[in-house]
């Protein structure tokens, strides 16, 4: 059989790195979607995964603008104050605090994420909650319509009422019931964090 041409033969080595590089990822996929969370997660396993969208317009609070990407790299608790922040919000933002917190080892993995719709306003004193203390909340300002068209609440609820799992690849792929009980949230971030102790590491 004669030896494949050089531009062949490069596609072929091409494909084999992406091949080698993709094997941990779609095993630890495999893992925690069929293995270990099909019919035991707490949460709503979003099947199939969205995309974090490019072109959602992100901004930080001084109103600079954010590249959707640079959100890629790190898994994503993501919480959406939907209204005016009132003591059920701060509930849930103390939640999502403590849930990565409650990590251990692996809480350098995970990161807050606030997606704030622009017809929504923080007070000084929740903004400096936020991003005061040791590991910040990533707060970020985009479009309700944007935020909506990607995130969206089980039937009958709000926004509001649940914290959103996005994977370092920018998908949202699991949310928690409204009003969750952080130690069953907990157990299903343990289990995803499980699957994917291989591939995944801490950091952007």
């Amino acid at each position: 059989m004669p030896d494949l041409d050089p531009p062949k033969r490069s596609r072929w080595t091409l494909w084999l790195v992406l091949l080698v590089c993709a094997a941990p990822v779609v095993a630890s996929y495999f893992s925690f979607y069929v293995l270990d969370l099909r019919g035991r997660a707490y949460g709503d396993l979003i099947q199939p995964t969205r995309d974090l969208p490019a072109s959602l317009a992100l901004t930080d609070l001084k109103g600079a603008p954010v590249a959707a990407v640079s959100l890629h790299g790190q898994w994503l608790l993501t919480y959406v104050p939907d209204r005016a922040c009132d003591e059920g919000c701060e509930r849930m933002l103390f939640m999502q605090r403590q849930l990565r917190e409650m990590l251990g080892k692996d809480r350098d993995r995970l990161d807050k994420l606030v997606l704030v719709p622009d017809d929504v306003n923080l007070t000084p004193a929740q903004i400096d909650a936020l991003t005061a203390h040791g590991a910040p909340a990533t707060v970020l300002r985009a479009p309700r319509a944007a935020i909506e068209g990607w995130l969206m609440a089980a039937p009958g609820h709000r926004m509001g009422e649940h914290l959103f799992l996005v994977d370092p690849m920018g998908r949202w792929m699991l949310r928690t019931p409204a009003t969750p009980e952080p130690s069953a949230v907990k157990k299903d971030l343990e289990r995803l964090m499980r699957a994917n102790a291989g591939w995944d590491k801490p950091g952007r």
